[in-house]
């Protein structure tokens, strides 16, 4: 009959192969080490580098930095430009956000429902994603051109001259032509996460409520919809970052105006920081805008997530 090991015998017994989980411990933290030295360098110490200038007024090009405390906030705080860029901001967001998820479902339903060239129309619907917001916004620039613009000239061919704008030159249609245009661009991108829970919904449900009686409307808001309160949440929270931090659109179609008509936080930083020469104020705004995306993002998460427990 064999005998129990001792306490001592056990210990003896299992230190090679603690010996041995440590050194493999140590070869991860080998493999970590390059990744983790670039995330250092290239996010942490810019991050903190990024506060510090926020209490100057560094030129961004001259070694001398003048410390200057909470001015640069106080001038954020007072800014009528600030307030007008924070406005467009929130005016892009919230219409980005609805408009955004509204199409990307309604495009979801239908490729969902389509029975032949399936794929097709998914490509098709997704090719806007793969452009960069330069391209687009040349060719939307292009497409609204008062004098040559494609839109116009419809509406011209249909005798419709009275509704002729200047999409682009118009501060009352500026923003809506960026709106439009980044609809047109990122739709299709949640409509991919759309169609991922689309797929992860069983048809039996559908099939019991049309039993019961149910009209295709009350299929879709009383069954589909709410098992959908997952992709909502992501493609919302995307969406909303998104729209916060936009930018290319508005370099390329109109350049922050006429006048700011479409100057949002993001534009307004760089056109400080770099066209102005003042990187301590433009990083002050950058901070701000950090922790604007921070609040509000947390805020829709807990939001749209007590959504999903109630389900």
């Amino acid at each position: 009959m064999a005998m129990p090991y001792t306490n001592r015998e056990k210990n003896v017994r299992s230190m090679p192969v603690v010996k041995k989980k440590r050194k493999w411990q140590h070869y991860a933290l080998l493999f970590i080490l390059p990744s983790l030295i670039l995330y250092v360098l290239f996010v942490i110490v810019p991050t903190l580098s990024s506060v510090y200038l926020s209490f100057t007024s560094w030129d961004g090009v001259s070694s001398k930095v003048n410390y200057i405390g909470l001015a640069n906030f106080k001038e954020i705080w007072y800014s009528e430009r600030v307030h007008n860029a924070l406005k467009n901001t929130l005016i892009l967001t919230i219409t980005l956000v609805i408009l955004e998820n509204v199409v990307a479902l309604v495009l979801a339903m239908l490729v969902e429902n389509v029975r032949w060239v399936k794929n097709l129309f998914r490509s098709i619907f997704y090719f806007p994603v793969l452009m960069s917001g330069i391209v687009m916004g040349f060719i939307w620039t292009i497409i609204l051109n008062y004098n040559f613009g494609v839109f116009n000239q419809i509406l011209s061919k249909l005798g419709l001259e009275m509704l002729m704008v200047d999409w682009l030159g118009n501060p009352h249609y500026a923003l809506i032509a960026i709106i439009l245009s980044t609809v047109w661009k990122s739709a299709g991108y949640y409509m991919i996460i759309y169609l991922a829970g689309l797929q992860g919904i069983s048809a039996d449900l559908g099939e019991a409520a049309a039993i019961d009686g149910a009209s295709r409307w009350q299929q879709f808001w009383n069954v589909t919809f709410p098992l959908l309160a997952g992709s909502v949440t992501v493609c919302s929270v995307l969406s909303m970052i998104g729209s916060l931090k936009i930018f290319d659109q508005i370099a390329v179609m109109t350049d922050g105006g006429p006048g700011f008509a479409t100057e949002t936080l993001t534009y307004i930083i760089y056109k400080v920081g770099f066209g102005e020469m003042r990187q301590g104020f433009g990083t002050a705004m950058a901070l701000v805008l950090f922790l604007l995306i921070l609040v509000i993002t947390i805020i829709q998460v807990k939001v749209l997530r007590k959504r999903e427990v109630q389900l």
